[in-house]
């Protein structure tokens, strides 16, 4: 069992450390910036003016649309006031215009506790050095192939760690294509027939921004807890 032990071990290992790498490369790419999407999806901004062409098309034909429904009002049509619909399309023009400004803003608040959680001081933890810490406790309430059953415990540990880094890579992926969209998203917001449809937007876009913020406090509690853990192992 000697070999076998070794081959199992090293395995374990392997695994901890690509975890390791894994875990450090996600953390630093990510953000509420979109710098690291520009980087990955040059095309995302190469291609942004045209939804801003196609914005500008839509609130117009929209507006339009709006005020011609304005000649059927006798023929009991839901129809809007032309004054506070052209107030809303111009303001909501601008926004379209100055749609990267304005979700930028919003990007830079929602950063603010993002920088504060991946920033704060922890102790740094290297997950390689989980599988042999790991190994001695098994050691001491097991016999047998211990780094067999250690090997075990490590995938099923990474296997969860990695859907958690996923998930954060998913919602950093979203929240850049809802910026990019955004001057589409703001073209429906003038009128009261589609604004529903800019307040799911705003909604899915908050919602967005707040889970990525609670994926990295996510994170870094975990590897708090392996800091914790690799300092003490058996003070459970």
């Amino acid at each position: 069992m000697g070999i076998l032990d070794g081959i199992v071990e090293w395995l374990a290992t392997q695994v901890m450390n690509l975890l390791d790498l894994i875990s450090t490369s996600v953390l630093g790419a990510l953000g509420c910036d979109m710098g690291t999407f520009k980087r990955y999806f040059p095309a995302a901004e190469t291609m942004y003016e045209i939804f801003v062409w196609i914005g500008v098309g839509l609130l117009l034909l929209n507006l339009i649309w709006c005020l011609f429904k304005n000649f059927a009002a006798g023929l009991d049509v839901e129809t809007e006031d032309p004054v506070k619909l052209l107030l809303r399309s111009g303001v909501f023009l601008l926004c379209i215009w100055y749609a990267d400004d304005v979700v930028n803003l919003a990007l830079s608040i929602g950063g603010t506790p993002y920088n504060w959680i991946v920033d704060s001081a922890l102790p740094a933890v290297q997950f390689g050095n989980f599988n042999s810490t790991l190994l001695v406790i098994i050691g001491v309430i097991a016999n047998g192939s211990v780094a067999l059953i250690a090997l075990i415990l490590l995938i099923i540990l990474a296997w969860n760690y990695l859907k958690l880094l996923l998930e954060a890579a998913e919602r950093y992926i979203t929240l850049g294509i809802l910026v990019f969209t955004a001057p589409v998203a703001f073209a429906l917001g003038a009128s009261r027939s589609t604004s529903n449809i800019f307040k799911s937007w705003c909604r899915v876009f908050a919602s967005q921004l707040f889970l990525l913020v609670m994926n990295a406090w996510c994170l870094k509690l975990f590897t708090n807890m392996v800091a914790e853990f690799l300092a003490n192992p058996l003070a459970l």
